[in-house]
Formats: C-alpha cells, sequence, structure tokens
C-alpha cells in the first residue's frame, strides 16, 4: 500500500506539472462520461410521470372526474387512462353536478379544454385553452401565475410566457377563432409540466361553448376522504373516467421496467465502442506523458525498482486522471443535462417534471470512465516496465522492437468473422450489424500496428519530409498505431452511418409516390362556395409570393356531393405497380395548364390528347390496351357507392421519377355524369412553416379546406451528413493531433538536427503535417474500408424496415437501396486527413533547441 500511495503521489505531482497533457487526457476521458451523462439526466428529467402530473392534473383536489359520451361501464388504469368502453348508439344526456353528487360526495369544480386558432403578431396559430376558476383554491398548483392575475370574467384569459413571446401583452386584446371573439390579456401564468406551450386560461365557458360529455370535460372534486380504488371502480361503471390522487400516489404501476433483452445488448455494444474509442484516443496522450517521464522512471529502476513497481506508477496516472475526470464529467453532465432541459422545454415545448438523477446509471457511467483511464494507461504501463534504463539515460530514444507488429493473424480472424457476421445480419435489424461490426473494430485495431509496419516500408520512395515522418511513425508502432485506429473508429463509424442514412433517404425519395413533383404546395377544399374560394386562392398567393399557380378541379356528384377520384386498384398491378401512396390522393382533373405545372414542361402530344378527352398517365403499368380505370367514391358516404370510369389514356414522362397517377381532362367527367368546380389549387413552392399555413387556411375558410406539402429530404439529408461530419472531425483531430505531438515530442532531436545542417522552418512544419497526413489518413483508409462493410449491411435493415430475406440462398437477403453519398466520403477519408495536416503544420514549432547528447 505504500507503494501504491507513493505512485498516487507522483501521478498527481505529474498532472499539476504537464497541466497541457493532463487537461487533453481528462478531456478525452471525461466528454464522453459529460454527453452521456447529460443525456441521461435530461432523458429522465422530461420523461415525466402520472406522479409528476399530479399538480398540473389535479391541483389540490383530490381527484379529476372526465365525462364519456356513454354511460355504459368502462375500463382505466390506476392512473386515470382511457381503456375501453362500449359506445352507445345515441350520445347520452350530460351530466350534471347534481348527479355527479349521488355518486360521490365533495365539492365540484368544473373544468374543460379544447384547442382555437389566435391571431397573433406574425399570423394566426393553434393555442390550448385550459377553462377553470384558478381563483379557486381548489386548483393551486395547476398553473403558477407569474404577472397580473387569473380570469375573474368571461372574455378574459391568462396567457403562457410563450404567448407573451409571441407579442401578447397583459391589457392588450387579440382575436380567436372556433369561436369567433376577442379576449383580454389579465395576467401570464405557467405550465407546471410544460413551459412552452401556448396556452390561454380563462373561466370555464369564459371563451369557450359549453362542453358535452366526451369533449375534454368535468369537474375537479375535493371529498371528506381519499377516492380510493373502488370508488374508481364504482364510478367506471357508470362510464365516468376518474384520476385519483390516492391511487396514483400510493400505486407503484409505472415503476421502470427492467431493460428488456435487446436493449441490454444494445447498451453493451454502445459500451465497447465507446471504451474503446476513449482508450485509443486517450492511449497516445498517456503515452506523451510516458515520452516526457522516461527520464524520471528510468532513474526510478537504477534505484532499484521492479517493472512492476513501474507500471503501478503509469496506471495510477491513469486511475488519477481517469477518476478525476469520469467525476467532473458526471458532475457537469448532470448540470448540462438540467440546464438545458431547462431552456429546451421552454423554447421546444418539451415536457419537464421535477429534477431527476438517475444514479444507478449515471454511477456506472463515471466507473466506464474510470476504466477507460486506466485501460488506456494499461499499453505505456507495459512499456514503461520493459524500457531500457541504460539507453533513456543515455538519452537514446525509445523505439518498438522489430519483431513486434501486433497479432496480424488475430485480427484476420477476427475481421473476417466480422464480415461473416455482416452477411448473415443483412436479414435481421441495425442492432443486428452493429452487432456484427464489433469484431471487425476490433480486429482492424488489432492490425493497425502491422499495417503500420508494412507501410513504413514504403518510406524510402518518398520526399524527405514523408520520408522522416513515416520512419519515425514506423519505429514507435504502438504510439502511432494506437493513434491511427482511434481515427479508424470515427471514420468507419461516419462512413457506416453516411451510407446507411443516405441509403434511407434515396429509398424514401424512390417510394414517394406522389401525383405532383417534389417541392410542391397543394391545397383542398370541400364544401366551399366561390367567394370562399377565391379568398383562399388570394390567401395562398400571399402566403407564397412568386410561385407558380395551377388550378385544379374537385369532382362532385349531380347533387353538388364532393367525391373522390383515384385510380382502381387492379389484382394484377399489386406486386408489379409503384408503392400505392397516389391511391390516398385525389388525381388532377384539370386542363394543359396542369399538366404542364406537373410535368414542368410543355409536351404537345400529351396536350393534345388531353384537349381530345383523353387522360394522362405517368406510368405506363396504369394504362391496359389504351385504358386507364378510375374510381369515384364519396369521402364521408358509404364507401360501396363507388362510380367506375373506363378513360382512353395515353403516358408521357412527368417531372419526377418518383410521380404516379393520372391527369384527368374535365370532359370525361361531363361524360359520366358528373360535375366538377375548381377546388384544387397547385403551387411549386412551399411554405416557410406549413403548420402556420395549415393554421391560417383553416382560420380563414374552417375546416374544409386543407394543405399537403411534397418536400424533398435533401436538407434533412444534408445536416445529418453534416452532423456526422462534424463528429468524424472532433473524433480524428482529437487523435491525430495528440499522436502529433507526441511524433514531435520524439522527433525533436533529430528535426534540431536538421535545422542545424541548414534545415530551412518550413522543413520542419513539413514533417510534422506529414505525420499528421499519415497517421489521419491511414486511419481514415483503413475506416472506410470497414464502415463500406457495416454501411452497405447497414442498408438493408434501413430502407426495408423489418425485412427479412425471403430466398433460399444465404446470399439473397433480398432488395435493397445502396446509396454512397460520395462528396460525404471523400471528405471523411481525404478532406479531414488534409486539414488534420495543415493545421498541425501550422502549430509546429520551428524554434532551434540545441541538447547535449551523451555516447
Amino acid at each position: 500500500m505504500s507503494a501504491f500511495g507513493a505512485a498516487l503521489r507522483i501521478s498527481r505531482r505529474d498532472a499539476l506539472r504537464f497541466k497541457g497533457r493532463t487537461a487533453l487526457i481528462m478531456v478525452m476521458i471525461g466528454l464522453p462520461v459529460l454527453v452521456i451523462t447529460a443525456i441521461i439526466t435530461g432523458a429522465a428529467t422530461t420523461a415525466i410521470t402520472t406522479k409528476d402530473k399530479l399538480g398540473s392534473l389535479l391541483g389540490a383536489a383530490d381527484a379529476r372526474i372526465v365525462t364519456t359520451t356513454s354511460r355504459t361501464p368502462l375500463e382505466q388504469g390506476p392512473g386515470g387512462e382511457y381503456s375501453a368502453q362500449v359506445p352507445t348508439p345515441r350520445p347520452e344526456r350530460p351530466w350534471t353536478p347534481a348527479e355527479i353528487g349521488t355518486l360521490l360526495q365533495g365539492r365540484l369544480l368544473r373544468w374543460q379544454s379544447n384547442v382555437v386558432e389566435a391571431r397573433l403578431a406574425d399570423g394566426f396559430d393553434r393555442v390550448d385553452v385550459f377553462e377553470a376558476d384558478m381563483r379557486d383554491p381548489l386548483t393551486n398548483g395547476m398553473r403558477r401565475l407569474v404577472e397580473g392575475r387569473f380570469a375573474a370574467a368571461p372574455g378574459e384569459v391568462v396567457v403562457s410566457p410563450e404567448l407573451i413571446d409571441r407579442g401578447a401583452r397583459i391589457g392588450g386584446t387579440f382575436k380567436v377563432w372556433r369561436p369567433d371573439r376577442t379576449v383580454r390579456v389579465v395576467g401570464v401564468a405557467e405550465n407546471p409540466i410544460r413551459p412552452g406551450i401556448l396556452e390561454m386560461v380563462a373561466l370555464p365557458d369564459g371563451l369557450l361553448p359549453h362542453q358535452n360529455d366526451g369533449n375534454s370535460s368535468g369537474w375537479l372534486i375535493d371529498t371528506a376522504a381519499p377516492v380510493q380504488w373502488p370508488d374508481v371502480r364504482r364510478l367506471n361503471q357508470t362510464g365516468l373516467l376518474v384520476s385519483s390522487r390516492a391511487v396514483i400516489e400510493s400505486s407503484d404501476f409505472e415503476d421502470p421496467r427492467p431493460l428488456e433483452r435487446r436493449g441490454l445488448i444494445g447498451t453493451g455494444v454502445a459500451v465497447v465502442l465507446i471504451v474503446t474509442e476513449t482508450v485509443l484516443l486517450a492511449g497516445p496522450a498517456f503515452a506523451v506523458g510516458l515520452r516526457r517521464r522516461r527520464r524520471e522512471l528510468a532513474v526510478i529502476a537504477a534505484q532499484g525498482a521492479s517493472g512492476r513497481q513501474l507500471r503501478t506508477i503509469v496506471l495510477a496516472d491513469g486511475l488519477v486522471l481517469g477518476g478525476v475526470a469520469a467525476l467532473l464529467g458526471a458532475a457537469l453532465g448532470i448540470g448540462a443535462g438540467l440546464v438545458v432541459v431547462s431552456y429546451a422545454a421552454r423554447l421546444l415545448d418539451w415536457t419537464r417534471g421535477p429534477a431527476d438523477v438517475p444514479w444507478g446509471p449515471v454511477l456506472g457511467v463515471a466507473a466506464l470512465g474510470l476504466l477507460s483511464g486506466l485501460t488506456a494507461a494499461l499499453v505505456p504501463a507495459i512499456q514503461a516496465s520493459r524500457q531500457s534504463p541504460v539507453q533513456v539515460l543515455a538519452g537514446r530514444a525509445a523505439v518498438d522492437t522489430h519483431g513486434r507488429a501486433g497479432r496480424p493473424v488475430l485480427g484476420t480472424v477476427l475481421v473476417v468473422l466480422g464480415v461473416a457476421a455482416n452477411v448473415l445480419a443483412v436479414r435481421r435489424g441495425t442492432l443486428s450489424v452493429a452487432m456484427a461490426s464489433v469484431p471487425i473494430v476490433l480486429g482492424l485495431v488489432a492490425l493497425m500496428p502491422w499495417l503500420v509496419q508494412a507501410t513504413g516500408r514504403l518510406a524510402g520512395r518518398l520526399p524527405l519530409p514523408l520520408r522522416l515522418s513515416v520512419r519515425d511513425a514506423s519505429r514507435h508502432r504502438v504510439r502511432t498505431a494506437s493513434a491511427a485506429a482511434a481515427v479508424m473508429g470515427a471514420t468507419m463509424m461516419a462512413v457506416t452511418l453516411g451510407i446507411g442514412a443516405d441509403s434511407s433517404y434515396t429509398e424514401q425519395e424512390a417510394n414517394r409516390g406522389s401525383v405532383v413533383p417534389m417541392n410542391t404546395t397543394v391545397v383542398q377544399a370541400r364544401g366551399l362556395d366561390d367567394q370562399a374560394w377565391a379568398r383562399l386562392r388570394a390567401l395562398v398567393e400571399r402566403q407564397l409570393p412568386g410561385a407558380a399557380l395551377a388550378g385544379g378541379w374537385r369532382v362532385t356528384d349531380a347533387r353538388g356531393r364532393s367525391m373522390n377520384l383515384s385510380v382502381a386498384w387492379r389484382e394484377d398491378c399489386r406486386k408489379s405497380c409503384p408503392a400505392p401512396h397516389y391511391y390516398y390522393e385525389p388525381m388532377p382533373v384539370g386542363d394543359e395548364q396542369l399538366l404542364a405545372f406537373l410535368q414542368k414542361r410543355r409536351d404537345p402530344q400529351a396536350a393534345a390528347a388531353l384537349a381530345a378527352g383523353k387522360a394522362v398517365a405517368f406510368d405506363a403499368k396504369l394504362v391496359r390496351d389504351g385504358m386507364v380505370e378510375l374510381q369515384a367514391n364519396y369521402w364521408d358516404v358509404d364507401p360501396k357507392l363507388v362510380k367506375t370510369l373506363r378513360v382512353p389514356a395515353v403516358v408521357s414522362r412527368a417531372a419526377d421519377a418518383a410521380q404516379v397517377g393520372v391527369v384527368v381532362p374535365r370532359s370525361v367527367l361531363a361524360a359520366a355524369g358528373l360535375q366538377a368546380e375548381e377546388r384544387m389549387l397547385y403551387a411549386d413552392a412551399v411554405p416557410a412553416d406549413e403548420r402556420r399555413l395549415s393554421t391560417e387556411v383553416r382560420a380563414l375558410v374552417g375546416e374544409g379546406a386543407f394543405i399537403d406539402v411534397q418536400q424533398g429530404s435533401e436538407e434533412e439529408r444534408l445536416i445529418v451528413l453534416l452532423l456526422l461530419l462534424g463528429a468524424a472531425l472532433v473524433l480524428v483531430l482529437g487523435g491525430t493531433f495528440a499522436a502529433t505531438g507526441l511524433a514531435a515530442a520524439d522527433m525533436r532531436q533529430d528535426l534540431d538536427t536538421l535545422s542545424a545542417v541548414g534545415g530551412p522552418p518550413r522543413v520542419r512544419r513539413f514533417v510534422v503535417a506529414a505525420q499528421a497526413a499519415y497517421i489521419s489518413g491511414l486511419g481514415a483508409l483503413v475506416g472506410l474500408a470497414g464502415g463500406a462493410v457495416s454501411g452497405i449491411a447497414a442498408t438493408w435493415p434501413m430502407t426495408r424496415s423489418g425485412y427479412r430475406g425471403t430466398g433460399t440462398s444465404l446470399f439473397d437477403p433480398g432488395p435493397t437501396t445502396i446509396s454512397m453519398p460520395w462528396l460525404f466520403l471523400a471528405g471523411v477519408v481525404v478532406g479531414l486527413p488534409l486539414l488534420a495536416a495543415v493545421v498541425a503544420g501550422l502549430c509546429a514549432r520551428t524554434r532551434l533547441v540545441l541538447a547535449r547528447r551523451v555516447a
């Protein structure tokens, strides 16, 4: 124990002496701990339970009663969640407070809630409304009054802080729609579990009309005795839903369940990969400390210290730095998680409960950080026990023995096993692919020293800076291989996810199956007169300025009832035709202008056919014997009332390859006894805020109109790839700079000798830059190979969710979509190593330091 205590004191002293290296190691170990702890803490705080919602749900009441549309018995859970109820053919008469009082004695307070559209400073938006007399003590805790007072008269409302940010002011007024009226703001109140919600609080019937049973209404009740589970079940028999404070507080129905097997496997895979990457990143930094302390360790060895004691000293570095980094990371992660949740809940309308720190998982993550520190110090500890005190004290640099070049046989076996496992995993899911990739990662790590030695043989053919760098890297294989393996792991992760994500987006685009081109907004309306339609069209023109518009017609019967026109489902088309998304979209009915809009060009032959009364199909499979079969049915009448139309058709090319469907001329409808009215509008632009435009449309003309936006995923795809590139950038540069700093320290005597014989400063920069380029380039190339295998394997589960190959051959896993993001791959494999080389060269020291060398 005295030797171990001395090792800890030496490590503490060394950590304080070399603050830069200490900070680097602690960041590499503590940053993953911080991020994971923050995620765990944030998830626990935002995952609120029914017990967390008691204040906002019940206030100070003993129970909350919710009425339903029927008085037949129902089933519910202990938290008041609805389960099942047999409905009655016709609505029952509304409940009265007197009837509730005969079932459960206590003081009742009515509440109800709904959603309205409110005219804010920047346009209409959907706003939640909660109505209850918040001045009553029974509502204490349901909303926290921030400013002003609660509503005391009809037409007065209290708004949430988010509505204040959107332009509402105490003493001011704004209009709401459904119901159409003006309200006055008298205060600001915050929802305790949703601080970012758009919400107004008013008196019962002060803003909303009186809501009958089954429409988010009921009573809060203050009883003389707690409402127990038998009372709840008795009320359930009359069709009432009950949330009881006593039942919820005494129940353990929301205790977290043990992790499922799949979750445990996924957690295990993540732990292995995180520990491996952390060890590979921190390993070179510990090796830097060993190189700088090798003279001190040699002196200790010369005084009689054994190899075991030298290993203990270096392992103490891992224990001290890993332990401190893990504790700091956990503490900062807890704080970061709570701070992020507090702001995100307000800005992003997240749910937020009381601060919740899951100490078990947090301590487990901290122990993981400590384990990573000890593991990262293991190889330098072994090197310390094997170094020659004579060589070190003589000033000769330590090099790795020529005969040891890792474990290439073991690495090759692991890689082959990983590739075979990926071949089998394609029939399962992404978790299986991730598990199958672990042997590849470990195998490439084991192969890396051999690869360093093999590439070192090419040094003689390279220019001087590269030759010096590659030879030095080959002489210090352990240091170089660790850093290159860290780069390999980061590159493999980025390449795997990049290929999988790009293939998934490509698959989505290929199966989009819409009748309109990409980046198109479609406005549909039913039951509007011509004046309302004109107002709606003017609104779209204002919201989408400069967009090209094309009108379309909606099908109606002779009595003016709206009908839906779609391509008939043919039995022989179930497997051979494109994805059937278009069956849920009305087929466009219009003229040459609409056809040109959908094709993004003028097609004289298709336009002539449309004018002659023929339909224009965008897919040849929809046409048989020169005819296309359409069906017209009702939206809200018996779906069996279907009218079938056989229409002559021609085939033409659409603007997008994913477009399907048929453009129908109006003359076909007249011949079939149907009518048409212009109630469709197509625009070749997408709104900046789709939800806002949808709310504006509903506020203007009611529920008879809605919008549909067909928008590509290019922006989302770009964001995902940039995030992956950013993560790879941090890991690649971190590992490269740690190894490059160590290499520059080891090569200092050689570089000083080079400068002493006349080498200009730029040569030193080129040598350091070449060292960084070699390490990151080798790791990136190896990571590209491993990531390509895993990424291609991941395309099956990512592009065919839940698909399992039905072929009889082992190598026939079924269809998939493989898309290679070449620009992204070039950025990871070429761009990042070049960036690392440039930054390392610019930051290299060029000052000559002469040193005395002992013979």
